[in-house]
């Protein structure tokens, strides 16, 4: 295992965007609004296959530690009130794109989309097959707080057809669950686990987290010992972002008990060497997944993507959100819901896309981009790759890089006979490579979570 010195470790552990995206969303602006995107969304081609995200923004706890776009519920009336307007979306989405387009992957995020009943369930799944086409082929993944539901309850999400659970996990340690208010325990999270597999659920993904307050070296060993023994296909393995600023309900997390920059990376490696052992491979700086895996597949053939739900095998040049917050891709740029459940439904009653903000890419952004995920997938860049892609486009991009390795004193990233090489040394920094070919980042406003 490679050594870092501690200062080493401090200076390239700076805040910098996650790029699950180039430009990244502080670049949008409200020059793109629900006219554009209407237009994007007609230019689709018909026999293409989208990707659509649905975002159900309420949970029945707020977990202190979350950065998601969420708010506390009480009642289910607010999500009955939420899905009839996300009912409207998907007829006013549908209409904008003017055919029944083929679904490769749909995904729910919250949020808990696990809160919502089967009756709903099976409601909405009918709202999608008559504006969408989802077959066989389509990849449906959930995601599922274990502590809403009983064994039950899987029943519901197994006939919506979910064919990957993501759990999260966090922690197992009870202290450390008490300081992000996220009481969970092992045996109830084995026991949605055996229902989802038990139900046909075929994937298993487990989110954890280090960074958290109280989170000790043992801690997260025993964390991640617990989380091999329910046998995942999949581990996220997340560093926490701690961001007040942006998410209040932070507040009450214990500064004071946050490990600090040396911890979290000695965490990070605990983690990560405890999965490597037990075979899971590591994908991207922050997954991890058992060899047969699509996602380890797509990492072998030069497949593997990046987009606004992280690492993913989904092929699709179009993803379509739905729900207040949610973010599009298109081939002509990105677009963002708002984030007002009011004005969504305001939109939905008016017919129109809630559409807030968002960016149109030029094909400058779009080599910059190519070679970002590049980076972030593969810790490589391709020369030969990006110029038959773009052709003479490419070469601003390739002679920034040349100037970034000529410029490089530590040995992050190197050059080679194919392109572009990051080292062993700058594998665990690569968010700030990436950060080195962002042509917005010195005008950005916007305030990061740490790169490890």
């Amino acid at each position: 295992m490679t050594t870092f010195p501690a200062d080493f470790i401090l200076d390239y552990s700076k805040p910098v965007p996650r790029y699950t995206s180039y430009p990244t969303a502080p670049n949008f602006t409200e020059t793109v609004g629900a006219e554009t995107v209407a237009a994007w969304m007609r230019a689709i081609p018909c026999d293409e296959a989208i990707s659509l995200y649905i975002h159900i923004p309420f949970c029945d706890r707020l977990c202190w530690f979350c950065g998601c776009h969420t708010q506390h519920v009480q009642r289910y009336d607010p999500i009955k009130r939420y899905l009839e307007t996300l009912y409207q979306e998907i007829d006013i989405v549908a209409d904008a794109i003017g055919q029944r387009q083929r679904v490769a992957q749909l995904h729910l995020g919250g949020g808990s989309p696990s809160l919502l009943k089967a009756n709903d369930l099976s409601r909405l799944r009918a709202r999608l097959d008559e504006a969408f086409i989802l077959d066989a082929q389509t990849e449906i993944s959930l995601e599922f707080d274990p502590t809403d539901m009983c064994a039950d309850d899987v029943e519901g999400f197994c006939a919506f057809g979910v064919t990957r659970a993501s759990l999260g996990v966090q922690d197992f340690d009870a202290r450390v669950q008490a300081a992000i208010n996220r009481p969970q325990s092992f045996e109830k999270t084995r026991e949605i686990v055996t229902a989802l597999r038990n139900g046909g659920v075929a994937s298993v993904n487990i989110d954890a987290l280090y960074g958290l307050p109280f989170q000790t070296d043992a801690t997260i060993r025993r964390t991640l010992d617990q989380v091999i023994d329910l046998d995942p296909d999949r581990v996220a393995l997340f560093g926490y972002a701690h961001v007040p600023w942006m998410k209040k309900h932070q507040r009450m997390i214990e500064e004071s008990a946050l490990p600090d920059t040396l911890n979290r990376f000695r965490q990070s490696n605990i983690a990560a060497s405890a999965l490597r052992r037990m075979g899971y491979q590591p994908i991207g700086i922050d997954h991890f997944a058992k060899p047969h895996d699509t996602l380890s597949v797509a990492a072998r053939n030069g497949t593997l993507r990046r987009n606004f739900q992280g690492y993913t095998d989904d092929p699709c040049q179009t993803l379509i959100g739905l729900g207040t917050s949610s973010i599009s891709q298109f081939a002509q740029g990105y677009s963002q819901n708002t984030k007002s459940v009011q004005a969504y439904s305001r939109a939905a009653d008016a017919r129109t896309l809630s559409t807030e903000r968002g960016i149109e890419i030029s094909d400058s952004d779009r080599v910059t981009a190519a070679a970002i995920e590049q980076l972030m997938c593969e810790f490589r860049i391709d020369s030969d790759r990006l110029r038959s892609r773009f052709g003479s486009l490419a070469d601003g991009v390739l002679a920034k890089a040349a100037l970034i390795v000529h410029r490089d004193e530590d040995g992050l990233i190197k050059a080679d006979a194919t392109g572009f090489h990051v080292t062993d040394m700058g594998v665990p920094f690569v968010r700030s490579l990436a950060s080195r070919f962002d042509d917005y980042l010195p005008s950005n406003t916007g305030r990061f979570s740490a790169a490890v």
